[in-house]
């Protein structure tokens, strides 16, 4: 039966286990712990009170501080810090703080009620005192609460300052039925505290790891070192610019803190597969690179061609001046000339292709097949092309430096991120990562890659991802086959994109009204990658 002196207690039962399920739902810290201490004060009718928690180096930590009276709120989600220093548990030759209240209440694990610190000798208050001279307050009653988790460890302590009798408003002692309501409240908050703790550093970890991933990527291709760290932050800027946005076909488009987390955590995994690409396709320079560049080899190749081009003349020289011809030495030295500059010209145009381009004319491969057709002659006077068909082949790709057959290499690695992250068990909050991740290749009418999904097919957050992967590739200073375009000339290209259908046509449009490629650039790009875009002259955009 309930205490009749105490008509309240029921009440404050209830309010009790509300707060307890409260605080088991509580996902935020701050929240959290602001939410034990105004609960404390609540059910015991408290004018004042304070949260401590325990710092590694075994300290009391002010977390959060409340009083009615003197209209204070400080630490929690207040925004304001608690001008205190911590109190040590220990002193400095070791020995245990027993003076201190609640460096005593942690260490011995025993919660103390004191009816009033005036006329206590047990513990020091010497700074309580300097305080209530300092404010006008009066302290009078304390009760400290150690805040023991499920392992019987205590983590915090909670106290409270001055029992308010709700009848008459005077100061009074916390009572035994309010003390083990309290204390009931400590434990409820401190396996609560706890599992937070565990949650977000079981969060950190996983943040940390992946990061990680993302790092050794970017580590292992000095070509493509921070591609896995600025994807996720254009598509962050993207989507919120979606989000934000009020008008067109996406303005109710909406994404929660989780989803949003979510979409985050896909960022930094969508290249996840490229650990197992071979670095001599993911890093290679030049369209003849290999174990090294061929292209070294073809120069030497030429010197030859001119030098038994050479030798070609002389001998005939010779004949004729031996069967008594005229020559005509003007006409044939200006003949080998002319060869020889053509050489030049063939080995500088070979040179520049090496490189690779955005895109090889038909006119360009033509020529690279026509240069192969000279001949080369070995001691035994067997002839051979100058370049072999393989070089031809390498020579002649049409976009960047790699072939149809390392393209599929390279494109293999959205294939391992699929079974990849399809593999891990996610919680609820994180089951759409792999089709985020994964959808960054794709296209919106269901020509790209793995899956040849249409833009129907696929979420927002996957089509903004695919925007932000190709304009960091764009911008890119390290990429080794083309230099770092400007924000003009990204637009441009990407505005191609939209009309070819291979990137969202609204994400475009958002992407570029609320100057979201600013932004980027203005975080990541060179100054030179930056000048005055025309938005006017991008193909494709509607404002």
């Amino acid at each position: 039966m309930i205490d009749q002196q105490h008509p309240y207690l029921l009440k404050r039962l209830e309010r009790l286990n509300a707060i307890g399920v409260a605080l088991s739902a509580e996902r935020d810290n701050k929240r959290l712990l602001e939410m034990i201490l105004l609960g404390a004060q609540e059910i015991t009718n408290a004018d004042g009170g304070t949260l401590y928690t325990i710092t590694d180096d075994k300290h009391l930590k002010f977390e959060m501080m409340s009083n009615k009276t003197l209209n204070i709120a400080l630490g929690g989600t207040t925004g304001k810090e608690i001008p205190f220093l911590p109190i040590p548990m220990y002193l400095e030759d070791g020995s245990p703080n027993l003076t201190t209240v609640v460096a005593y209440a942690t260490l011995n694990d025993k919660t103390v009620n004191i009816e009033n610190v005036y006329q206590t000798r047990d513990f020091d208050f010497t700074g309580t005192r300097k305080y209530d001279e300092k404010t006008g307050y009066h302290s009078q009653s304390f009760l400290t609460i150690p805040m023991k988790n499920h392992e019987e460890e205590v983590i915090g302590v909670l106290q409270l300052i001055n029992a308010i009798d709700i009848d008459t408003q005077e100061i009074i002692p916390f009572s035994q039925a309010n003390q083990s309501l309290v204390e009931s409240l400590a434990s409820q908050a401190a396996v609560a505290m706890t599992s937070q703790n565990l949650i977000e550093g079981l969060k950190a970890l996983f943040e940390a790891f992946i990061e990680l991933i993302a790092e050794a990527i970017d580590q292992k291709s000095p070509y493509t070192g921070g591609h896995c760290r600025r994807v996720p932050e254009l598509t962050m800027m993207l989507a919120q610019a979606a989000i934000d946005t009020k008008v067109g076909p996406l303005k109710d488009f909406m994404l929660n803190e989780k989803e949003f987390y979510e979409l985050k955590i896909a960022g930094w995994l969508h290249d996840c597969g490229k650990v197992t690409t071979p670095e001599s396709v993911m890093d290679k320079p030049t369209k003849l690179s290999g174990i090294f560049d061929r292209i070294d080899l073809v120069d030497q190749r030429f010197e030859l061609l001119k030098s038994q081009a050479e030798c070609e003349f002389l001998k005939k020289q010779v004949e004729a001046l031996r069967n008594g011809q005229k020559i005509d030495f003007s006409k044939s030295e200006a003949a080998l000339a002319a060869f020889k500059i053509k050489c030049d010209a063939d080995r500088d145009f070979l040179r520049k292709t090496n490189f690779g381009s955005e895109y090889m004319t038909s006119e360009d491969q033509q020529r690279v097949i026509d240069i192969a057709a000279a001949l080369l002659y070995d001691s035994n006077g067997i002839a051979s092309p100058i370049l072999s068909a393989n070089e031809v082949y390498n020579l002649n790709i049409v976009r960047g430096t790699l072939t149809a057959e390392e393209r599929e290499v390279i494109n293999n690695h959205i294939v391992v991120t699929i079974n990849m992250l399809d593999s891990l068990p996610y919680p609820n909050g994180l089951k759409r990562v792999p089709e985020y991740a994964c959808g960054h290749h794709e296209r919106m009418d269901g020509r790209g890659y793995p899956k040849g999904l249409t833009r129907e097919q696929m979420s927002v957050p996957a089509r903004v991802m695919g925007i932000a992967d190709i304009f960091e590739a764009l911008t890119s200073k390290d990429r080794p086959y083309k230099k770092a375009k400007t924000l003009s000339e990204s637009l441009y290209i990407l505005g191609k994109m939209k009309e070819d259908q291979h990137i969202d046509p609204d994400l475009f449009d958002i992407f570029v009204r609320d100057k979201v490629y600013l932004k980027y650039a203005q975080q990541f790009l060179e100054s030179e990658q930056i000048d005055d875009v025309d938005e006017t002259k991008i193909p494709g955009y509607q404002p």
